[in-house]
């Protein structure tokens, strides 16, 4: 079987290695791929935006199936597009990734159905917003409407905080905005719960914990996710029945009265108040880093979850999982979430330990005339699973110092709250 892989992360490498322990694939595409998916599959450097690029080169490698991995090219129709050819594809529909491409339609359907969410208010100019932050209660969060890699969120202290927010939205940060959304500041704690869908059907798949600011104590500027842990510790199973019925059946009982189903993976991001789920966001694909903490624990062959959720017989299959912890620490360019460095070579890969517990994911890499260089700003994920949370990390310290990657930092309390 041929498979093809949307993306360049270290969520696609995770997925990507996953697939190549399975019997049943003998050839991976990775569009565009890194440095690291570059090692067992065959990286195509094709325009994600060039939708007839990416099916001319699917049908004419005869490629089995493609999973999209980043929300752009879902939010963008990539699914709809590729089915009109009758190709196979893992991942949601245009219409179903508005959960992720719009705030306010998320917004909106929790208000329809009743899922419990944080009081909200939309604005559609800087002028009202401002106004209406002049006299509100302090925190608050204020939100980018559009798709903006995990980044368009706010936790704003004061007024001042707010005008900032809102100038840096409107000023086209994370692209054109036409609205914003300022909402309440929950007090609790965050959590991912993950499903997987078939459009009839759904499995959970497994919870984790993102420590998405970048500076320790969770401090400092908001990023794409310095660091997961697997599984989180808030979940229970009256904690799981409350997000599947107050949130997750809602919300697909939405979808389908707009003439949608899910098909995918679902990442619902929670606040956790009281043992109670509010929705925070929905994201329509793993998460990253969570997914490179997820996946190491997972028993069940992937590219049979996949094939059952497009050929909508999930329900025939049981997902098996470790009995393990996972931890993942992102080590990133210096600089980071502002401007860094590309292009900067790193050296010692050769020196980590990896084994069927201790995982190096690529992210922003790319390898050139063999030597592998650092071109974004999440760089490397470092992920261990062990029966405890503190020997994973110390088995990923361990690794982090066989590479003394001195162009690049990392969060050293990922998992604080699960260590001692």
């Amino acid at each position: 079987m041929k498979v093809g892989i949307i993306g360049s992360g270290g969520r696609e490498h995770a997925i990507c290695e996953k697939l190549n322990i399975s019997g049943k694939i003998n050839k991976i595409f990775c569009f565009p791929g890194n440095a690291g998916t570059k090692e067992i599959a065959e990286n195509v450097n094709l325009d994600l935006d060039d939708f007839k690029s990416i099916k001319n080169f699917i049908l004419e490698k005869k490629i089995d199936i493609i999973i999209v991995g980043p929300e752009k090219p879902l939010v963008e129709g990539l699914v709809d597009y590729l089915e009109e050819f009758k190709i196979k594809v893992f991942g949601p529909n245009k219409i179903a990734s508005q959960l992720e491409g719009s705030k306010i339609f998320t917004k909106k359907l929790c208000e329809k159905y009743k899922i419990p969410t944080a009081k909200f208010e939309i604005f559609k100019n800087r002028e009202d917003a401002k106004q209406f932050c002049e006299n509100c209660d302090y925190p608050k969060v204020i939100k980018a409407n559009n798709i903006a890699s995990g980044k368009g969120v706010y936790i704003c202290n004061n007024n001042n905080d707010a005008k900032i927010a809102i100038t840096e939205i409107f000023d086209g940060k994370f692209g054109k905005a036409k609205s914003i959304i300022i909402e309440e500041f929950l007090k609790g704690e965050e959590m991912s719960f993950f499903t997987i869908h078939d459009g009839i059907a759904f499995k959970n798949f497994s919870t984790a914990q993102d420590h998405k600011r970048v500076l320790e104590g969770d401090k400092g500027k908001n990023t794409g996710g310095m660091g997961a842990y697997s599984p989180s510790r808030l979940i229970s199973e009256g904690l799981q029945q409350k997000i599947i019925t107050k949130i997750i059946q809602p919300t697909l009982k939405g979808l389908y009265e707009m003439g949608s189903v899910y098909k995918g993976f679902l990442y619902t991001g929670l606040m956790i108040v009281n043992n109670e789920p509010y929705l925070i966001e929905y994201n329509v694909r793993m998460g990253d880093p969570e997914c490179q903490t997820i996946l190491p624990r997972l028993k069940t062959d992937l590219i049979d979850i996949i094939l059952a959720c497009c050929d909508k017989k999930l329900n025939q299959l049981k997902i098996e999982w470790l009995n393990k912890k996972s931890l993942c620490i992102v080590l990133c360019s210096n600089g980071y979430p502002d401007k860094f460095k590309k292009n900067v070579e790193i050296v010692g890969l050769e020196n980590i330990k990896i084994n069927q517990n201790n995982f190096l994911y690529h992210a922003g890499t790319i390898n050139k005339n063999n030597k592998v260089y650092a071109v974004g700003g999440r760089v490397l994920n470092f992920v261990s699973i062990s029966g405890e949370f503190d020997q994973a990390k110390k088995n990923i310290i361990s690794n982090l110092n066989k590479l003394n990657w001195n162009d690049g930092f990392y969060r050293k309390d990922i998992g604080y709250k699960v260590i001692k």
